[in-house]
């Protein structure tokens, strides 16, 4: 079964204590740490040691989505690496590649979305990964169907860099460019890729939801990934979950 679990950033904004708060009841065993804003990245990592994560069999670090002193920023991040912990990294933060190589297949770029100029499509993705060979994909889901609704450039993004998939990130996003919860339309936009997406690779859930909701959307993200062998099954939940939704 696939791991699924949740930015703490998507469930407490600036708050990462009460994000694993809500998680420990919910036995999810995946989780990202965000630290999506720069004055968050250093309380965030300094607490690291003090975090009960034993949970979690799986902990990625989502580095700032913008900061002003790259160099820094590296630094603080090398704490994080030296956990073995994969990074998250928008691409077009990135002001000196070289800079991020020591990172090698810990740091994963980020599709964005069509707010950004770079790392939208496979195309601009492949001039991100030219530059950091090594480097790996978190492939946004609701950012791919975003920039191309028909899900044609999410067949291309996995086709050109599946051996580089290493995390998911799943929600609707909308035209605001914000993480909103799944809905019917992007469970059924995100299956017609969910052949391509290895059952090990882990989920992390970056919509916006309460605590009480939280099980929930971990369901419907499940039946978005739902490989073809359980399509009847799929099916069957997709009308489960549209009752419950109304």
């Amino acid at each position: 079964m696939r791991p699924i679990g949740f930015s703490t950033g998507a469930l407490a904004y600036a708050d990462f204590n009460q994000a694993l708060h809500i998680l420990e009841n919910k036995r999810t065993k995946v989780v990202e740490l965000s630290a999506l804003r720069e004055a968050e990245l250093e309380p965030l990592v300094n607490a690291l040691g003090a975090l009960d994560l034993t949970q979690y069999s799986y902990v990625s670090f989502h580095a700032p989505s913008r900061f002003t002193n790259e160099r820094q920023i590296i630094q603080i991040l090398n704490r994080v690496a030296d956990r073995g912990w994969p990074i998250i990294l928008h691409p077009d933060t990135i002001q000196d590649y070289s800079a991020w190589q020591s990172f090698g297949g810990l740091l994963l770029i980020e599709n964005m979305d069509k707010r950004n100029t770079t790392g939208r499509t496979a195309r601009e993705l492949s001039g991100v990964f030219e530059k950091l060979p090594n480097a790996n994909l978190c492939f946004d889901l609701g950012h791919c169907r975003q920039v191309d609704p028909t899900m044609n450039e999410a067949f291309s993004v996995l086709t050109q860099f599946g051996d580089r998939l290493r995390q998911l990130h799943v929600s609707e996003v909308n035209t605001r460019s914000t993480h909103d919860p799944l809905s019917i339309s992007s469970v059924g936009a995100f299956l017609k890729v969910a052949d391509m997406i290895p059952e090990n690779i882990p989920a992390i859930l970056e919509s916006r939801v309460s605590e009480d909701e939280v099980l929930f959307e971990i369901e419907k993200a499940r039946i978005a990934l739902q490989s073809s062998a359980t399509r009847e099954a799929q099916n069957y939940a997709l009308r489960v979950m549209q009752f419950a939704t109304y």
